[in-house]
């Protein structure tokens, strides 16, 4: 029997695409035991995940050092046959290489890459999506074909969803997802337009606004603004947003975490992009995702891979000039 490690430390939507090798992992390997470490607050994702052995989670906020020597120590207890770095920095370089592993593999960026035994590159820009470059690293031990992230939430995850919609309580589930925030600001589209966006929804949806709970002020002064909506950034744990944005008509989202998780429940989902752009190889993976963006030529766009905390050119063209309608349609 196999043991793979994967490491992916990074920020939520990097932890839902990660789930994609996870899953042909298991395909090609289905008696292998599978670790995964993830930075905490991502770990709520992997509550009862039927795939893996163990999730280990780095708590990059307390002790940052300390909380990673820590976590080597534990990790060191395992001799795996394959350590894969889906990352491209130092920490996680250096998780990798002092873990125990017969083959470790990683990206060529990773300062660390050249002790790594097997390396493969990490190009965004050329179209190609994440998942095919997470498929990079274990082709080897698998195949070329593209593997496509999965969630898996509980029954009562469901259950609980289910118990908050009147939708549900009526008979029909005619209800839409709005994810508003971004971590990154220029990822994001601007307030006043997702509250014409709402004003310009069929009066008989239902309309969730979702997101972590630092994103619920927000979420209150779209709901003042458009007169509709439940703000639920405070009541969902990961997967139960995962389970609402599932049965939802349309989830409308950033180029952030919530489109990913769109995209692992199969769910229908529609993303604005604003600073950045579909070719860095973050869009919708299923038939029922669309990309909206602005049909403007911008010279200054995109202004860089995560974006900034304000448009540098102090008009946020990319985002003002998509219209609500658009989005809708």
């Amino acid at each position: 029997m196999k043991h793979f490690l994967i490491i992916q430390t990074a920020f939520l939507g990097d932890a839902v695409l990660v789930t994609s090798i996870l899953e042909k992992l298991r395909a090609f390997h289905p008696d292998a035991a599978i670790d995964l470490v993830v930075r905490k607050g991502n770990d709520g994702l992997f509550t009862g995940h039927p795939f893996l052995r163990h999730v280990h989670v780095w708590d990059k906020r307390v002790g940052k050092t300390r909380s990673l020597l820590a976590l080597i120590a534990v990790l060191r207890r395992t001799e795996y046959d394959h350590i894969i770095n889906a990352q491209r920095f130092f920490s996680t370089g250096l998780m990798t290489m002092l873990a125990r592993g017969k083959e470790k593999v990683g990206y060529d960026k990773n300062p660390l890459s050249f002790l790594f035994s097997r390396t493969v590159t990490h190009d965004i820009g050329n179209g190609r999506h994440e998942v095919d470059r997470l498929n990079d690293l274990i082709e080897h031990l698998t195949d070329r074909t593209r593997p496509l992230p999965q969630l898996y939430p509980s029954t009562s995850d469901r259950a609980n969803v289910h118990g908050r919609s009147t939708a549900w309580k009526h008979g029909h589930m005619s209800y839409v997802t709005i994810a508003p925030a971004s971590v990154w600001p220029t990822k994001q589209w601007p307030e006043a337009k997702w509250v014409e966006l709402i004003e310009a929804l069929p009066r008989e949806q239902e309309v969730f606004i979702i997101g972590a709970p630092g994103d619920s002020e927000l979420a209150q002064r779209i709901i003042a603004a458009s007169g509709r909506g439940v703000d639920l950034t405070r009541e969902l744990k990961l997967l139960e947003s995962a389970a609402l944005m599932e049965g939802a008509v349309m989830n409308y989202v950033n180029d952030s975490a919530p489109l990913h998780i769109a995209s692992a429940m199969n769910a229908p989902v529609t993303v604005v992009f604003c600073s950045t752009v579909p070719a860095f190889g973050f869009g919708p993976l299923r038939e029922n995702g669309r990309v909206v963006e602005t049909t403007e030529h911008l010279e200054c766009r995109p202004c860089g891979l995560h974006g900034h905390k304000a448009c540098p050119k102090g008009h946020f063209k990319c985002a003002f000039g998509i219209s609500a309608a658009s989005v809708v349609s």
